[in-house]
C-alpha cells in the first residue's frame, strides 16, 4: 500500500522533513542533535530543517574562514568552540553572507536572508545558554540587519478580472500551451479562483483533499504553517469554480496514494507547489509584464482586497493565519496610510471662493 494511502499529504511531507533532517545532522557535530532535540516540542520539522541548513553553512564558513576551525573537520568541532567564538565572528559570518560562492555559484543575501540566519543561530546559542552549557552568548550581542519594508506587490481588480478571464479563453497562450490548456482549463480557474477568493497560502492549496471541502457551509478546511488545522470560508464564485472542477475531477483516476488529493496534474498525481507557482506565472505573465506575480502575490491581492473593503487589520490577519497581527499590520501599513490620505481630502473646513 502506499504512503499517502495511510498518511495525509502533510504528515508524507514531515516525514521528508525528518529524513533530509537525519542526513543534515550526520554532517554536523554530534552535539547539534542535542539542540534539535531540546527544540523539538516547540517547532515544526520544516523549521528545525530550515535551522539546520543555516547552522551547516555557519559551520562551513567556520571551516573555510575561521584560523581556529581551519584544522578541524566540521563534524569534529568540540563543544567549546562555541564558547571561544565571539560576537566579532558572528559579524564576520553575515558580512560574508552578503556574497560567497558555493560550488561555483555566486550567492547573495540581504538583510531578511542574513536575519533568517542570525535568528537560527541567536536560537542555537539562547538553548545551550540557558541550559548553563555555555558561559557566553555571543549571538545575542549582534544586532538583527535592519529590514527595510517591501512595496505590496499585487494585482489590481481589473487585472484580477484578466488573469481569470485569460485562464478561462487562453487567447494568449501559445500552440503548444493551448494544447495543455484544453485539459486543464476547468482545474486551473478553479485553482486560481481559490487562491483568490480565499488568500490561502500555495502549500496550504495543493495539500487540499476532497474531504477538505464543505459545501454546505462553503469552507474548506486547511492545515496551517506550524501544523495546526483551520477552516477558512469562500463566496460564490469559488464555489461555482470548485464544483465545476469536481464535476471533471469524479472522471479522474489518479494514481494509487494520491486518491484523496484535491487537485492533481495532468500525470493524476496531486499538484506540487511548484507546477502551481509556473501555473501562476504562465498565466500572470500574459496579464503583467511589469510585476513578477507569484502564488504568495495573489495572497497579497487578496489580503489587500479585504482589507480595503471592511478595514479591519484584526480581521485581514485571522483570515490570512498570521498569528501576530503585527505582521499583518507591516504588510498593510502603506494601504493604512493610503487611507489616511485620502480622508484628508473628505473635510473641508472653508468653501472655495468662487470663480468670477
Amino acid at each position: 500500500m502506499a504512503v499517502l494511502n495511510e498518511h495525509n499529504y502533510h504528515d508524507e511531507q514531515n516525514k521528508q522533513n525528518i529524513l533530509k533532517m537525519r542526513a543534515v545532522l550526520e554532517t554536523l557535530p554530534p552535539f547539534c542533535k542535542t539542540f534539535f532535540r531540546g527544540i523539538e516540542e516547540y517547532t515544526s520539522a520544516r523549521t528545525r530543517l530550515a535551522y539546520a541548513y543555516d547552522i551547516r553553512l555557519f559551520f562551513e564558513y567556520l571551516h573555510e574562514q575561521n584560523a581556529l576551525c581551519r584544522k578541524i573537520e566540521i563534524r569534529d568541532f568540540p563543544f567549546s568552540i562555541l564558547d571561544e567564538l565571539t560576537h566579532l565572528d558572528i559579524e564576520e559570518y553575515l558580512e560574508y553572507m552578503s556574497l560567497y560562492q558555493k560550488d561555483g555559484k555566486d550567492i547573495t543575501n540581504a538583510e531578511r536572508g542574513k536575519s533568517r540566519k542570525l535568528a537560527a543561530l541567536r536560537s542555537f546559542y539562547n538553548y545551550f545558554y540557558k541550559a548553563e552549557m555555555l558561559k557566553n552568548n555571543p549571538a545575542s550581542l549582534v544586532s538583527l540587519p535592519k529590514l527595510h519594508d517591501k512595496e505590496i506587490i499585487r494585482l489590481e481588480p481589473n487585472e484580477v478580472a484578466i488573469l481569470l478571464d485569460q485562464v478561462e479563453d487562453g487567447t494568449k497562450l501559445t500552440k503548444k500551451e493551448l494544447e495543455y490548456h484544453k485539459k486543464t482549463k476547468i482545474r486551473d480557474v478553479a485553482l486560481l479562483t481559490l487562491l483568490l477568493g480565499t488568500g490561502i497560502r500555495v502549500s496550504e492549496c495543493v495539500g487540499l483533499d476532497l474531504q477538505d471541502v464543505n459545501f454546505d457551509v462553503c469552507g474548506i478546511k486547511i492545515r496551517r504553517k506550524g501544523g495546526y488545522e483551520a477552516i477558512v470560508y469562500f463566496g460564490e464564485e469559488v464555489e461555482t469554480a470548485l464544483l465545476d472542477y469536481l464535476e471533471e475531477r469524479e472522471q479522474i483516476i489518479p494514481l494509487d496514494g494520491h486518491e484523496n488529493a484535491l487537485f492533481l496534474s495532468l500525470q493524476n498525481r496531486r499538484m506540487t507547489v511548484r507546477a502551481v507557482e509556473n501555473l501562476v506565472k504562465k498565466y500572470a505573465s500574459r496579464v503583467t509584464t511589469l510585476k513578477k506575480i507569484t502564488p504568495h502575490k495573489l495572497r497579497s491581492t487578496y489580503g489587500t482586497n479585504l482589507y480595503q473593503e471592511t478595514g479591519d487589520i484584526y480581521l485581514v490577519a485571522d483570515v490570512l493565519g498570521h498569528k501576530d497581527v503585527n505582521t499583518t499590520r507591516k504588510h498593510y501599513a502603506a494601504q493604512q496610510d493610503a487611507n489616511r490620505r485620502r480622508a484628508a481630502q473628505y473635510v473641508r473646513l472653508r468653501e472655495k471662493p468662487s470663480e468670477k
